[in-house]
C-alpha cells in the first residue's frame, strides 16, 4: 500500500482520506515512511509519552529515520520512572531530535499556583499542561504521528490510520495493531519495559491521575479513575 502511495505525483498533496484508503492495511513502518514522504522530515513530528507501550512506535520510527523530531510533553507531574525511561529509550534507539516541552512557568503560577488543579478541574489541568504546550510545539509541523490503537477502546475504537485534525495530517501507525503484535515488537527488538509496568501500571500518564489497572479492566482504566474523563484532550480538542 505504501509503495502504491509513494508512486503518486509529488506535485499533488494527498488528502487525509486518500492517505487513509491507501494505508488502511499498511504496516506501521509503511505508515511512518508514507508520512515522511508526504511532508518531509522537517514538517513531521512524533508525539510520544514514553509510556508503557511507547517503545514499540519509537522503535518503528527510529528504524525508518531516527532524526524524525519527537515531542515529549513534560507536564511537571510525570513519574520519575517515566523521565528515566525516556532517557533509556533515547540512548538505546539513537533518537536524534527529542524535544521535551514544558508548560510556561507563568501559566502555572497564574492558573495552578497551588498545584491542585488536577483534582478540582482535571480538564483545565490537562489543557494548560498538555494541550496548549503541544499546540505550540506543533506549529512548525504539517503532520504528526501518535501511538493510539483501536484496541485501547473508548474514543479510540474507530480511529483511522490517517485523519485531518483540522490543521495538519495526523497519522496513527498503530491504529489496527493488536496487543499480540505489540508484544512481538517488544520481544523481537528486546525493548526495555517501562519501570512501572511490572507494578500493574498498564497505561502511565501524570502521577496524580494514574493508578494501577486490575486484571480484566480496560487498558486505560487506571487513567482518571472514578471520573468520566478518558482522554487528556490532545486527541479530542482541535490542536491549532
Amino acid at each position: 500500500m505504501a509503495t502504491q502511495f509513494a508512486s503518486q505525483s509529488a506535485s499533488v498533496s494527498p488528502t487525509a482520506d486518500e492517505l487513509d484508503r491507501a494505508l488502511r492495511d499498511a504496516s506501521p513502518a509503511e505508515v511512518v515512511a508514507a508520512a515522511l514522504k508526504a511532508v518531509g522530515r522537517e514538517k513531521l513530528a512524533l508525539l510520544s509519552s514514553f509510556g508503557t507501550e511507547s517503545a514499540t512506535l519509537l522503535k518503528v520510527v527510529a528504524d525508518v529515520d531516527p532524526a524524525i523530531p519527537v515531542i515529549f510533553l513534560d507536564t511537571g507531574w510525570l513519574f520519575e520512572e517515566t523521565l528515566a525511561y525516556r532517557d533509556t529509550l533515547v540512548a538505546m534507539l539513537g533518537l536524534k531530535d527529542v524535544r521535551s516541552v514544558k508548560p510556561p512557568e507563568e501559566t502555572l503560577l497564574q492558573k495552578d499556583p497551588d498545584r491542585d488543579l488536577w483534582f478540582s478541574d482535571p480538564d483545565a489541568c490537562c489543557r494548560i499542561r498538555k494541550v496548549e504546550p503541544l499546540a505550540r510545539a506543533l506549529k512548525p509541523f504539517d503532520a504528526w504521528l501518535n501511538g493510539r490503537k483501536r484496541f485501547q477502546g473508548n474514543a479510540r475504537t474507530d480511529i483511522p490510520v490517517v485523519e485531518d485534525d483540522g490543521v495538519r495530517l495526523k497519522f496513527n501507525p498503530f491504529a489496527n495493531v493488536s496487543r499480540e503484535e505489540l508484544e512481538a515488537i517488544f520481544v523481537r527488538a528486546k525493548l526495555p519495559r517501562h519501570p512501572l509496568a511490572a507494578s500493574g501500571f498498564r497505561s502511565v500518564g501524570c502521577m496524580p491521575c494514574t493508578s494501577r489497572t486490575a486484571e480484566g479492566e480496560d487498558e486505560r482504566a487506571g487513567r482518571w479513575r472514578g471520573r468520566a474523563k478518558t482522554e487528556c484532550g490532545i486527541h479530542t480538542m482541535k490542536i491549532s
